[in-house]
């Protein structure tokens, strides 16, 4: 066989074997989806995650509610308390969607039906925008008028942080929840809470 054709063919079989390494590549990076019930718990990095976030909203409604402050308000004004949900300060090493935390307590706290539960600073900039629109555009009869809204007598508002211990390969991640409700009338705070969540999370080592 010539120089020229041996040449040939190794190019031949370095191209062959080329595309056979992107065609592994390509199926190496291959995404599969999977969909599963949202209530499962899907916990793949340690990290905050929905199922926390729901867990530890349901736990400090519960147990705010079950205080003695509900039941003196309601035996002294003879009425369920408004409560608005405030800020939750992220103050943890991560990268928490505390947005979605407080849609967590709006919903206990609604569906508990033991207070009275009226919407945050941003929704009410929203409809109030709407008022004002309808004052323009509305027939008369249908318009809803200013300054009829109820305040609100108590401010739900805290914190979420974290303490990180690693080594080794091996990380521990504690989590501590700090919510209180405090009078907006007086800054009295009628109920402190706390709630904990510790993980550990394990990389293992594969030696080849």
């Amino acid at each position: 066989m010539s120089t020229g054709r041996t040449h040939g063919v190794r190019r031949l079989a370095i191209g062959a074997l080329a595309l056979a390494a992107l065609g592994l590549s390509a199926c190496a990076k291959e995404t599969r989806v999977t969909r599963i019930d949202p209530g499962v718990v899907t916990d793949l990095s340690g990290r905050w995650n929905d199922t926390d976030s729901q867990q530890v909203a349901e736990a400090m409604v519960k147990e705010a509610l079950s205080y003695p402050w509900l039941d003196s308000y309601v035996k002294a004004k003879g009425r369920q308390p408004v409560v608005v949900v405030g800020t939750v300060v992220n103050r943890s090493h991560e990268h928490i969607n505390t947005q979605t935390f407080i849609t967590d307590l709006q919903r206990e706290l609604t569906n508990s039906q033991k207070v009275t539960f009226v919407a945050g600073r941003g929704e009410r900039e929203e409809i109030r925008d709407e008022r004002r629109e309808q004052a323009v555009h509305a027939r008369e009869d249908t318009q809803k008028s200013a300054g009829k809204e109820i305040g609100a007598d108590y401010m739900m508002k805290g914190n979420i942080s974290t303490i990180l211990d690693e080594s080794d390969g091996t990380k521990a991640v504690f989590y501590q929840v700090d919510l209180e409700l405090i009078d907006l009338e007086s800054n009295v705070k009628a109920w402190y809470g706390q709630k904990k969540i510790k993980k550990v999370v394990e990389r293992k080592r594969f030696l080849f």
